[in-house]
């Protein structure tokens, strides 16, 4: 009975310690693995916290960023669409402004750059048609009667070439010495500037027509004026020169300077490079 109850106490023993050594072999893995597991929820939560974190910081930078970015658009936008309307309008409002400056400018230059040339190209025009009056009214009368150009039939005076020296030959149709001077007087015309120097040729021949001398000049080749002369200017020549003057075979011929005087009444058949000589020596004179 002892053996019994001394054998069921050492298997209740037995019992106790393994069952004591199975609790603390449980328990200890336990521990094991609860430490572990509380080191990995405070790792996963510190990394919970700190990703979290950085993403947020990140999120929160990038979305300023953007939010920086939009904002420095919209205000850049608003500033150039603000200055390009400003511009715009400035345009709008300057541009009729300036084209009318710039349109009364030019055409206050046009008028002021024009009213000059236009008072000068007067005042030469006045002076090119008065001076020549000027100086025909100073002329003697025998120079201011009317003659008629025979080819033209326009009236003019020996005035009229006060701005010339002219040479002045008195002939007639029927006159063969006229006729060979004349032929001198145009070799030496061909040699003479016509704008300093003017030829007229009068026919003493006061009932001949215009169309007859005419013809006459144009037969010979001679280019230059030619005039019948009326009664009131064949005696006008006469009291100035004398009756020589009246008779064409003497070919008798005259010269008027640019200032109204005049040479004596020459005589004769004279070379065309005389008459040239003269003609020259009364110009520079």
């Amino acid at each position: 009975m002892l053996r019994l109850v001394f054998r069921m106490f050492l298997t209740s023993f037995f019992l106790l310690a393994l069952a004591a050594c199975g609790n603390t072999a449980t328990q200890a893995p336990a521990e094991s693995e609860s430490a572990p597991s509380v080191a990995e929820d405070e790792a996963t939560a510190e990394t919970m916290d700190d990703e979290p974190t950085a993403e947020a910081e990140s999120m929160d930078e990038a979305t300023d960023e953007a939010m920086d970015d939009e904002a420095l658009d919209e205000h850049s936008d608003g500033t150039m669409d603000g200055e390009a309307m400003d511009d715009e309008a400035m345009e709008d409002e300057a541009t009729p402004e300036a084209e009318t400056v710039d349109e009364a400018t030019t055409e206050n230059t046009e008028e002021a750059a024009a009213e000059p040339d236009e008072e000068v190209a007067e005042e030469t025009v006045e002076e090119v048609v008065e001076e020549p009056a000027e100086a025909a009214a100073d002329r003697p009368e025998w120079q201011q009667l009317e003659l008629t150009n025979a080819r033209t039939g326009e009236t003019f005076t020996l005035a009229d070439f006060a701005d010339k020296t002219v040479y002045v030959e008195p002939m007639a149709t029927w006159c063969s010495n006229c006729r060979q001077q004349l032929g001198n007087l145009s070799q030496a015309r061909a040699q003479l500037d016509s704008d300093q120097y003017a030829f007229i040729a009068l026919s003493v021949e006061t009932n001949i027509s215009d169309a007859d001398l005419a013809a006459y000049a144009d037969e010979a080749g001679f280019e230059w004026t030619f005039a019948v002369m009326t009664p009131e200017v064949l005696q006008a020549l006469t009291d100035v020169f004398g009756r020589t003057i009246t008779n064409p075979p003497a070919t008798p011929s005259f010269i008027i300077r640019t200032d109204g005087t005049n040479t004596d009444l020459m005589t004769g058949i004279t070379a065309p490079e005389v008459i040239v000589e003269e003609l020259n020596a009364i110009q520079e004179s």
